[in-house]
């Protein structure tokens, strides 16, 4: 029933109500920034890593905040606390191992208080004390912090593996460009090694360039950032990696309903401009699938030239979307191969799925991104 709306909950607590214990993707427990000292790793038991993919929150007020495109009887009893409501619900179901924020996390231009706003907005997360990452997108600075002021924010909070520009590169545009290692399992002769690598970058606001109209876009510092990240990891093994950013590249128009899977009813709202850094991560060989928000009415994956380009989805009640469409999140689970001796190996899959803000947190769209095989 993708219609149904959770409203009973949000009046039965506030949005960090609900806590989930989960320490099976870190080593060791989260305490403050803690875990910005952590490796993440992949399950011991399971052999997979999970990672859930919030996109466009659009945070402002809590409870003050007004839902958007939501049916008429709905209305009067949604706010924000939908969108906590929601989160608290897919932390609890899928128990992620990383849940990444992909931008555009508070609606700053709304919110009284940006520093408020986000702590709001991601108090599940840090309730749940499961890591948990972060990049901008074009909104999260339009209240009362800069677009640094919100990335230093950020960084400060508690559980979050979020960080700000690299200080070994002298100059880098944006804020919140880095790398994160999940390495194998433990007790694995993998167990210090990264077996999946994980890039965000900042895909920026707005054009700075009067002439050029629209969006940002990833720039050629940044590109020189990954470069160098990815040479330096596939150094040290071959792993495969997912990219994380806000604002989806020229190339996401490539697909239709015929070649992608997913719905795309919103336009391909990328920059004016292609910046290259889709050829970019095709030279670099490793990144199997991009994952962007941004366009809150398209959730589809579509591959071209071996990458897979994937939406995620709306899921902020006070996010433009469309009554009657649910507001939805994607999950992505990488899953390891088990050798004939019963030890887990090197990455053998990564798949993944959408979940609706249901009755039943219905399932959509589940496909295999990548395959060793």
């Amino acid at each position: 029933m993708a219609r149904f709306l959770f409203t009973i909950i949000i009046v039965l607590c506030s949005v960090s109500s609900f806590i989930l214990v989960s320490t099976q993707g870190i080593i060791s427990s989260t305490n403050g920034n803690d875990t910005k000292q952590l490796q993440l790793r992949f399950d011991k038991k399971k052999g997979e890593f999970r990672i859930l993919q919030v996109a466009d929150m659009h945070y402002a007020n809590g409870n003050k905040t007004p839902c958007k495109d939501v049916l008429p009887n709905q209305f009067a009893h949604c706010t924000d606390l939908n969108t906590s409501a929601f989160l608290n619900r897919m932390i609890k179901a899928e128990k992620p191992d990383l849940i990444v924020f992909t931008g555009d996390n508070i609606f700053a231009h709304d919110a009284e208080d940006a520093a408020a706003s986000m702590n709001a907005a991601f108090a599940p997360a840090i309730a749940s004390k499961i890591p948990w990452a972060a990049v901008l997108g074009n909104h999260d600075q339009e209240s009362t912090l800069s677009r640094k002021g919100v990335m230093n924010h950020i960084v400060g909070m508690k559980n979050t593996l979020s960080k700000l520009n690299p200080s070994d590169v002298d100059v880098i545009d944006g804020f919140g460009n880095y790398n994160l290692e999940v390495n194998g399992v433990e007790g694995s002769n993998l167990m210090n090694k990264s077996i999946l690598n994980l890039y965000f970058l900042d895909s920026g606001d707005y054009s700075t360039v009067p002439s050029i109209r629209g969006y940002g876009w990833i720039k050629e510092s940044q590109q020189l950032w990954f470069q160098q990240t990815s040479k330096k990891l596939q150094k040290i093994s071959k792993a495969p990696g997912l990219a994380y950013f806000h604002i989806p590249l020229p190339e996401y128009a490539s697909f239709d309903s015929s070649n992608s899977t997913g719905v795309n009813q919103d336009g391909i709202s990328s920059a004016s401009v292609n910046s290259g850094f889709f050829k970019t991560l095709v030279e670099a060989g490793d990144v199997k699938a991009v994952f962007t928000g941004h366009d809150h009415l398209n959730d589809f994956c579509g591959k071209l030239t071996g990458i897979n380009l994937c939406y995620a989805g709306g899921f902020g009640y006070h996010a433009y979307g469309k009554v009657g469409w649910s507001r939805r999140a994607r999950m992505v689970v990488v899953s390891l191969e088990k050798k004939p001796t019963g030890e887990w190996g090197a990455v053998k899959s990564i798949k993944t799925w959408k979940r609706l803000d249901d009755e039943n947190l219905t399932a959509i769209d589940g496909q295999v991104l990548w395959s060793q095989y």
